[in-house]
């Protein structure tokens, strides 16, 4: 798609972060933007941005999980705009921080729930309809650079975004023959207030977590969020992507190789002499490339360890089991 003038586009977790970023871009490309979000505080706070441009958008409060919700919120579209979206774009997101080994069906239903759980049904309402359009069109979906690796203390998170990022490839395939492109967004560190989800936006009947949440931790997150990518600057990315028929979008200069090196620890896990390679990388410091690619993702230089172990992270808590879970070791943990 290198086209966006006049058509329409429909944008989950619209409203804040990432998604608002991704809907004042596409606006200002010529599109009629649908802002799709959970919280009805921020849909009005996003309403009256657009309000003010004189921009053709429409809101609509939608939980991602709830399947009902989402065929109501397609018809709604296409009485609103006349017709399916040609740029659906999946950027609702929420996230926790604990040991995976803390981790309950609560924190794994949540999480999973929304990150997987609301892309598949994205994909599963709108697919047939962008289809029975005939005119092509666009799936991009923020999918993180969780995706790429382990996440000790992001298990439900991590494991959802790499179930993302295979999903869309296997979109990405199968809508080739339909004109339809499929791009994974995969950034770091954002400057979103997705961490108010820990609290604020976690539904009653998932709050049973393992891990240690507290206003400490969470000013801690926003400190960390400050400092992440402007949503605006990460959409342009995404944008330019959708342009370029890019499946994969990592949102750095240092993009491709970034991947590359991330993914190179599959082929050492598959023999033992790789093995023995990742133990002893693990024992090194990282290297100034290593480093360099870091601080571009983190958005601040890591070199000086702000948020690291030890430090302000040690002190709050942030990331560890809540204190009554008798099986976790503290003494075995790195933070």
């Amino acid at each position: 798609m290198k086209d966006f003038a006049g058509k329409i586009a429909f944008i989950t977790g619209g409203a804040s972060g990432a998604g608002f970023g991704q809907a004042q871009i596409f606006s200002e490309a010529g599109m009629k933007v649908v802002i799709a979000d959970v919280r009805q505080d921020h849909l009005d706070e996003a309403m009256a941005y657009f309000k003010e441009k004189k921009a053709q958008a429409h809101a609509i409060k939608l939980d991602v999980t709830d399947r009902n919700a989402y065929a109501a919120a397609a018809d709604e579209v296409e009485k609103v705009f006349g017709a399916a979206p040609d740029l659906l774009v999946l950027t609702a997101g929420v996230n926790v921080f604990g040991p995976a080994e803390a981790s309950t069906y609560d924190d794994y239903d949540w999480v999973v729930g929304v990150c997987f759980g609301g892309v598949v049904n994205g994909l599963v309402t709108f697919v047939p309809r962008m289809i029975k359009k005939g005119t092509g069109g666009h799936i991009a979906s923020t999918v993180s650079w969780g995706a790429f690796g382990a996440g000790p203390m992001t298990a439900p998170y991590s494991a959802a975004k790499a179930g993302v990022l295979n999903l869309l490839e296997s979109y990405f395939v199968a809508l080739k023959p339909y004109g339809i492109g499929v791009t994974a967004l995969c950034p770091a560190n954002i400057r979103s207030r997705i961490y108010e989800a820990a609290t604020v936006g976690r539904p009653e009947q998932f709050k049973n977590t393992g891990y240690n949440v507290s206003d400490d931790t969470q000013k801690l997150l926003a400190s960390i969020h400050a400092n992440g990518m402007d949503p605006r600057v990460l959409a342009n990315w995404l944008k330019k992507g959708i342009e370029n028929e890019q499946f994969i979008v990592a949102p750095y200069p240092s993009g491709p190789r970034m991947i590359e090196i991330e993914l190179a620890r599959f082929v050492d896990y598959a023999s033992p002499e790789g093995m023995k390679r990742l133990e002893e990388k693990a024992k090194r410091p990282p290297t100034e490339e290593e480093l360099q690619m870091m601080s571009e993702r983190e958005g601040y230089d890591v070199s000086k360890r702000p948020f690291g172990s030890g430090g302000p992270a040690k002190d709050v808590g942030f990331a560890k089991a809540r204190k009554d879970l008798d099986w976790i070791d503290p003494s075995k943990k790195f933070n």
